[in-house]
């Protein structure tokens, strides 16, 4: 349990004492040597032993968390009203084994090369992402935790297009350094949320790939509400109003696992129009609710790959009262 949240939740900067280095306390050091533990032994299993014991582990944890179970159920049924009850359930039993072979992925990656991770994943639509890249002023890639998100921006790094990514500190130093080293064996660099604005702006003016995960709740005045499978939700603005500064391109990307072809596949849309009026409130609203509307078509179509149990709607509107 502990490492499948390692692995897709994030949480508060790190602590530190006197001034010196991140804090560790026993418990975070137990923590850690699970953690190299469970990626040294799923890393040397062949892969599809890893990916199945990957899944066995989120089957445990599905039966398990009886909490989270009930917050995809209650969000699913919000999300997909004119479907039935078992094909919701089947819809989340999916995610967690999504979750259980992105684990056993994770575990893999830095045996990863070019050559046999090229057998597993297949590019649709790079021609977009190499247009945009082309007009020189950088490129945003809009992503979600759908799929197999930790794979998608290390396979691209293999491929020779090495980006950033914004991503909070894990609360475990020793978790949060190993983790970004495996992400980051191939060029990729981690920008952290605290230098969240300098971070883009500069990447943008080099010309730079920054991915963006903008599918988790935020809270105003970083966070604006825009619909989300209908229903208002707090929305980080932060990449529109950095796009729109920038005049850098905007593009979907998603790594997804299509079951006809049993592997992989890393889409790339074509570059978003954004929009520009003359109202700059209104654009940042607007190029928000073009994100996040792209998110959702996306996972409409691979509904049982999303991250159904993220209370992406905690956040309510003034007056209004709670989902959960």
């Amino acid at each position: 349990m502990r490492t499948l949240k390692f692995l897709h939740e994030t949480t508060q900067d790190e602590t530190t004492q006197n001034g010196g280095g991140p804090h560790v306390s026993p418990k975070q050091r137990l923590e850690y040597w699970c953690l190299r533990l469970l990626v040294g032994v799923m890393g040397v299993l062949p892969r599809p032993l890893a990916r199945a014991v990957g899944a066995a582990l989120g089957w445990v944890v599905y039966g398990l968390l009886g909490r989270l179970r009930r917050v995809g159920q209650r969000i699913l049924a919000m999300a997909f009203p004119e479907k039935s009850e078992e094909e919701r359930s089947k819809i989340l039993r999916g995610v967690y084994r999504s979750l259980g072979w992105q684990l056993a992925e994770f575990c893999r990656m830095s045996r990863y090369s070019l050559e046999n991770a090229g057998k597993l994943i297949r590019y649709e639509g790079l021609e977009n992402y190499l247009a945009a890249r082309a007009k020189g002023k950088g490129v945003f890639v809009l992503t979600g935790h759908l799929g197999a998100w930790e794979l998608s921006s290390f396979y691209h790094s293999l491929a020779g297009y090495p980006m950033s990514m914004v991503i909070r500190r894990l609360d475990n130093p020793l978790v949060d350094s190993f983790v970004n080293g495996i992400r980051s064996l191939h060029g990729n660099r981690v920008i952290h949320k605290d230098d969240f604005a300098r971070g883009l702006l500069t990447a943008m003016q080099q010309g730079e790939t920054v991915g963006i995960l903008m599918d988790t709740n935020m809270t105003p005045p970083q966070g604006v509400f825009v619909p989300f499978f209908g229903v208002p939700a707090c929305t980080a603005s932060g990449l529109a109003r950095v796009a729109l500064r920038s005049e850098a391109a905007v593009l979907p990307g998603f790594l997804v696992w299509e079951s006809s072809e049993k592997r992989y596949v890393l889409h790339f849309g074509p570059e978003l129009e954004l929009v520009r009026s003359g109202d700059a409130a209104e654009n940042i609203v607007a190029n928000t609710a073009l994100f996040t509307a792209t998110i959702e078509s996306y996972v409409r179509r691979y509904p049982d790959q999303w991250l159904w149990v993220h209370r992406r709607w905690k956040t309510r509107p003034e007056g209004e009262g709670g989902i959960y």
